[in-house]
Order: C-alpha cells, then sequence, then structure tokens
C-alpha cells in the first residue's frame, strides 16, 4: 500500500497540461468502506495537499453525516477522484480533470479497496464514467435514482455553493435521500 501512495505522489503524467507542478491528491486504505469520486482537486485542495478540504468538503461531510476528522481518515473515507491534480480555471469554474488519470490509477487502487464499500459518484464527471446507462440524463435524474442505486453506490451533485440551487429546487433530496445516504454511511463505517 505505501508502494501505491508513492507511486501516486510521484505522478507527473499530466504535468504538460496543469498550470501548477503536479500535486497528486488522494487518499485511500484497503480498510476505507466508502469512496467518494470527485471531479478534481480545486485550487484551495491542491494548496492544503488535503482533499475536500474546502467549503464544498465541509457541505459533502455534512451530506455524509460525518465530521472533516472522519471525511479526511484514509483508514474509514477513500477519495480518489477523476482527476488527482489540480486541473486550472476554466470560465464558471475550474477546468474538466485531465482524461490520463482515472484509467491510470482507478484501476490500481479500486482493488485495494474494500469489496463491500459504498462508492458516492459526486459530480458529472464521476457519473458519466461509473453510471453509463444514465449519461447525458440530468443531474437531478441521476441523484433521483437513489434508492435504485444504493447500498453499492449513489449520485449525488457536486457540494459546491452551486447545489444551493439543487437542494431548493428539489426538496426531496435533503428529506428524503440525505437520511438513506446516511444511514447506508453510518452502516458502513
Amino acid at each position: 500500500m505505501s508502494d501505491l501512495h508513492a507511486q501516486v505522489r510521484a505522478c507527473t503524467l499530466c504535468a504538460p497540461y496543469l498550470p501548477l507542478e503536479p500535486r497528486p491528491i488522494a487518499q485511500f486504505s484497503s480498510t476505507a468502506r466508502i469512496l467518494v469520486i470527485g471531479q478534481a482537486p480545486g485550487r484551495i485542495t491542491n494548496e492544503s495537499g488535503i482533499p475536500f478540504d474546502d467549503k464544498a468538503g465541509e457541505r459533502l461531510a455534512g451530506w455524509l453525516g460525518i465530521d472533516a476528522d472522519t471525511l479526511h481518515d484514509p483508514a474509514r473515507v477513500a477519495i480518489v477522484s477523476m482527476g488527482l491534480c489540480y486541473p486550472g480555471k476554466a470560465k464558471g469554474g475550474d477546468k474538466p480533470p485531465r482524461p490520463e488519470c482515472a484509467p491510470l490509477w482507478h484501476q490500481r487502487i479500486f482493488p485495494v479497496l474494500p469489496a463491500d464499500r459504498l462508492t458516492v459518484l459526486v459530480g458529472t464527471y464521476a457519473q458519466g464514467a461509473y453510471l453509463p446507462a444514465m449519461k447525458g440524463r440530468p443531474m437531478a435524474e441521476r441523484v433521483a435514482a437513489w434508492r435504485d442505486l444504493l447500498p453499492e453506490r449513489i449520485a449525488l451533485p457536486h457540494p459546491s455553493w452551486r447545489s444551493t440551487l439543487f437542494m431548493r429546487q428539489h426538496d426531496w433530496f435533503e428529506r428524503d435521500l440525505l437520511p438513506d445516504l446516511q444511514a447506508e454511511v453510518a452502516a458502513r463505517l
């Protein structure tokens, strides 16, 4: 496991395409029964080196019904996004994750995680990769399918400030989905 962590940290595959030096950010262990697959580290996360170490991480932890310490505990929660390095800014947000990253690292990291894990697919990129039958469907439809996806996985919107509008428009998210998600997370932890 330590060799795999070292290999991840040493990766420079996307260096020519990144605005900053590569700083692959992921946390995982053979005991983490929750796997969060997000988009890619943001600027703040890139600076700290801790995945979801920002306001989005606070919201994600709240959705999962855990505290920040649990979210950032690799023995309990793996966080391996579609891109492991900060991709840079784009109009209206960050650039998409680099396409080389997930095919290289997911196939090497996921086999060391427990088979009976809950996979939390955060945002369009993770859902496109791991819910191919739902690709092209609106975010609300992918998220609303949680009863069909649990207990193995669940789709969530990205927990950025923009999710406030999603939650306002879809009151079932907080009322119905989050209690089911939190119960599943508690059972895994």
